[in-house]
């Protein structure tokens, strides 16, 4: 049965966040609110909740998967940054954004693009991820929560626990969020490359 925790969204209960950051760390797959809206999350070292993501979403391996990293630093372990891309990436962080980045040999390659040794990251702009980041101390393996041939995310946290009883592990209810998901930038090449439009302002990239 699926657990449930609600949470603050603006001062996290961090008896909360360590029960949830324990529960990942354990091999659980959860659901948490993030400045786009719901998150499907999970141990990035955890091969058999990585499987559970991608069933539960429909997604096929070459479906970029997203690490959730909580600031530059830790970005910067597992993707190969420049000065320009840091500059980039400073100026735009935390966000609503995802960030196709070069993989360094920190990020396994079964999660990288099967053919351009890429990845999927971002910082998020929320309170209760940041803190569940934090606890953690390295980055966390998601995906937004929109289910198979459904348009939109899920943005209401019961109705999340009731859809995917016994498929997650976790629910934080993190009160609604939004049901944009994040702005994607390719910034693998010499110019940034926008690959969805969504939350976050293309502007800056786009000079």
């Amino acid at each position: 049965m699926t657990q449930f925790f609600t949470i603050h969204p603006i001062n996290p209960q961090l008896r909360l966040i360590k029960q949830a950051a324990a529960l990942v760390r354990d091999g659980a797959v959860i659901a948490y609110p993030t400045d786009s809206c719901y998150a499907l999350g999970c141990h990035l070292g955890d091969k058999n909740a990585v499987a559970r993501i991608r069933q539960i979403r429909g997604l096929d391996e070459n479906h970029y998967m997203t690490l959730m990293c909580r600031d530059l630093s830790e970005l910067a372990r597992y993707a190969r940054v420049s000065n320009p891309q840091f500059r980039l990436l400073k100026n735009n962080t935390p966000g609503s954004y995802t960030f196709i980045l070069d993989a360094t040999k920190e990020v396994p390659r079964r999660l990288q693009h099967p053919k351009r040794n890429t990845i999927g990251m971002r910082i998020p702009d929320h309170p209760v991820a940041l803190a569940l980041l934090d606890e953690l101390g390295e980055p966390l393996l998601s995906a937004t929560l929109i289910l198979p041939n459904e348009e939109q995310p899920l943005n209401d946290a019961e109705e999340i626990c009731d859809r995917l009883n016994h498929e997650i592990d976790l629910v934080l209810d993190g009160g609604a969020v939004g049901l944009e998901p994040t702005t994607v930038i390719d910034l693998t090449g010499e110019v940034p490359v926008l690959v969805r439009r969504g939350k976050g302002d293309v502007t800056p990239f786009m000079g």
